[in-house]
């Protein structure tokens, strides 16, 4: 009976087939890739129109069809990832491509659920492609590639130049002040007494700040081979990171309130920060200080500081995709798939719309973006800019990927950064109690005070080493 019912079956889909136009035998279902990413906004609307694109083109030929999703946050991803890779119950299947970072990567890795796709490559194909975007994803060493890049970013400074300009003509300062970190610090304290005791600046990315800012000044972290990590904390340079971030901080030139900088910046609590050059499209076009209190800005974009005297590093970022264990045919799709979004045309009309980086040479150039025909705004023209110019002129750096990877990275997130947010509140309840500025900071500027949080911190980071 089970035979007679699949003969049936069998003979109303080859019916179904041939009054489309094609004899039962020769045709089939389109093989269909699944795609969970982080996008969000005008990024997700610009990768949802190039997925579309692909579907009505190169797709419908080669009998693929490529299904996108977001799944919010960058963390809300990683967890339904994690979720589905583990089998938990109410989880969703597995995706055939998702977006990663190289921890979340290395996890599934270590699952046996990634697919190296380097041998789906030729090396011609590879040399298009900016070496360290493809170094990222070569847990191994031998040349294997377990995250395919398809849009990049790097740190950049964004102003809030309307209102700096009130600042700078009546003090002279000039944006070149803001090239390095020492710079920012003694700019911030100009600012907070001319304000009247506002910040000036904040950053996204506390983690980057550490692990690019220590690679600066000559000191890698984590250092990583045959994914075993040997911690580097030195205790010179992370007290240069302290007394550039959180004494500033501690002293309210510097101010962390909103869930992001550039929402700190549209409240008017700052007038710039540091963060992705792919966050350039978040950045406020008015200032809401308060009720009924509302103006319009420009936008300056500016190199991120780096310390001075230091090495030219900056950092890189920016999830590429990974593709999952799944049949020859899914793989195939997956990968014609991820080559034909890394086509310079269709690679820049992402980066035009979202502010990622192009991942090949080709493509990571201006003039192959002003050529592209496409509409460049102000604004992206200063941000792919800002961003390709770093990209040509300094060392991208991104920490190899190892077990505990991404815990050790919330360490760095939070460890300084939520320190100095509690002991500025701590600041300001004292001086709201009648204690003047200086006394009610004295307590958190000492070196003894300093030894403590590095003592725990350091304690904290050498559970994951080894």
């Amino acid at each position: 009976m089970k035979r007679i019912l699949r003969s049936a079956v069998s003979l109303l889909l080859c019916a179904a087939v041939a009054l489309g136009g094609t004899a039962c035998g020769q045709s089939k279902l389109p093989t269909t890739i699944t795609i969970w990413t982080y996008y969000n906004g005008d990024q997700l609307e610009s990768f949802n129109r190039l997925v579309s694109t692909f579907n009505e083109t190169i797709g419908k030929e080669k009998g693929i069809r490529v299904s996108g999703s977001s799944q919010g946050t960058v963390n809300d991803l990683e967890a339904n990832v994690m979720d589905a890779a583990e089998g938990k119950v109410g989880s969703a299947e597995m995706p055939t491509i998702f977006a990663a970072y190289a921890d979340t990567a290395y996890k599934l890795d270590q699952m046996g659920m990634v697919v190296d796709l380097g041998t789906y490559l030729t090396d011609e194909e590879k040399e298009k492609y900016i070496s360290s975007y493809l170094e990222e994803g070569d847990f191994s060493g031998d040349g294997s590639i377990k995250i395919f890049p398809v849009a990049k970013s790097t740190e950049l400074m964004f102003f809030n130049d309307t209102d700096w300009q009130r600042f700078a003509k009546e003090t002279f300062v000039r944006y070149g002040a803001l090239s390095t970190m020492e710079g920012v610090t003694a700019v911030a304290e100009q600012y907070y007494n001319w304000s009247g005791g506002r910040a000036l600046f904040g950053r996204d990315a506390m983690a980057n700040y550490m692990i690019v800012g220590a690679k600066q000044l000559g000191c890698e972290i984590f250092e990583v081979h045959n994914g075993k990590m040997t911690l580097h904390f030195d205790h010179d340079v992370v007290r240069k990171l302290w007394d550039n971030y959180y004494v500033p901080f501690v002293k309210g030139y510097f101010a962390a309130n909103g869930r992001f900088r550039s929402d700190d910046v549209k409240t008017g609590a700052l007038l710039g920060c540091v963060g992705s050059c792919a966050s350039a499209t978040f950045f406020p076009k008015q200032v809401m200080p308060g009720d009924n209190q509302v103006h319009d800005i420009e936008m300056k974009v500016l190199p991120a500081p780096r310390f001075a005297g230091s090495e030219k590093v900056a950092v890189q970022q920016g999830a590429g995709m990974v593709v999952t264990t799944g049949t020859e045919a899914e793989i195939n799709g997956a990968v014609t798939f991820l080559k034909w979004f890394t086509e310079p045309q269709n690679n820049i009309a992402f980066a035009v719309e979202s502010g990622y980086l192009p991942v090949t040479t080709a493509a990571n150039d201006m003039d192959a973006i002003r050529a592209s025909g496409l509409e460049l705004t102000d604004t992206m023209e200063q941000v792919l800019s800002g961003a390709v110019e770093t990209v040509r002129k300094n060392e991208l750096y991104t920490p190899t990927a190892f077990a505990g990877g991404n815990a050790v990275r919330k360490v760095l997130e939070y460890s300084m950064g939520d320190q100095a947010s509690a002991d500025r509140d701590t600041v300001l309840e004292r001086i709201a109690a009648g204690q003047s500025a200086e006394a009610a900071t004295a307590e958190f500027l000492t070196d003894d005070y300093f030894e403590a949080w590095y003592q725990a911190t350091l304690a904290q980071l050498q559970q994951y080493e080894g």
